[in-house]
């Protein structure tokens, strides 16, 4: 019989898979679909040195901010950082690397990985700092530049459902980056908010076939507003 996918907590999930000086892809877009648990018990399995591949970087003390009071992380791979005072600080003084990156192409580098495409040529950032030190060529009469593919040792990801067999269903706007960081990463670890027997999907509604997925918890969720925003009474 196969052993199960199914751990019983996000410390049991990540048992053996943490080392320094890993790559984690961890998925969600501002704070909504982030795999809050995970990354929690990535902070306390202790390892450092972490090159972190994710579209944001968290907000001071939550996400993957936690990783960087603790000086967990030496590198990032982003899109979007902007939410963070101490990732501001520790990147100012030369604390943490930073790779910035357009967002499409930081999916798309992501989801290359996945299939399998080692690199690939678009015309977004060619002319920009972006372009230094990549190769370009012209196609058509516009130039573009080469970017390679991302891949991690983990990636860690959040989904709506899933099942005992690791089949996921995001919600809403988890759906960005989570998807195609599920099949980037070497091993998979998903955290669910309800995991459900085997065939109760909806075959047409799943976003992640569970071959991608290795471990799957069911985590309980903060779920913070990044900016809240309301509208003034008249």
């Amino acid at each position: 019989m196969a052993k199960s996918k199914i751990y019983p907590d996000a410390k049991a999930a990540l048992a053996g898979l943490t080392f320094d000086g890993m790559t984690v892809m961890a998925g969600g877009f501002g704070l909504c679909g982030i795999p809050e648990n995970l990354i929690a018990a990535l902070r306390d399995s202790g390892a450092k040195g972490i090159t972190a591949i994710s579209n944001n970087a968290g907000v001071d003390g939550f996400g993957l901010g936690m990783l960087l009071n603790t000086r967990q992380i030496a590198k990032m791979i982003s899109s979007y950082v902007g939410e963070n005072k101490e990732f501001e600080r520790q990147y100012l003084s030369g604390e943490l690397q930073l790779e910035f990156n357009p967002q499409g192409t930081l999916a798309e580098r992501i989801r290359a990985g996945g299939a399998g495409i080692p690199a690939f040529f678009t015309a977004t950032g060619a002319g920009t700092l972006i372009a230094e030190g990549k190769e370009a060529r012209e196609f058509g009469g516009r130039t573009y530049i080469m970017e390679t593919a991302l891949k991690a040792d983990l990636a860690i990801v959040k989904a709506w459902k899933g099942d005992h067999e690791g089949n996921l269903i995001y919600r809403k706007t988890a759906r960005n980056f989570n998807p195609m960081m599920a099949t980037a990463g070497k091993v998979t670890v998903a955290e669910v908010e309800e995991i459900v027997p085997t065939g109760t999907l909806d075959p047409d509604a799943i976003h992640t076939p569970g071959i991608f997925v290795q471990r799957l918890v069911q985590g309980t969720f903060e779920k913070r507003i990044e900016q809240r925003t309301t509208r003034k009474e008249a």
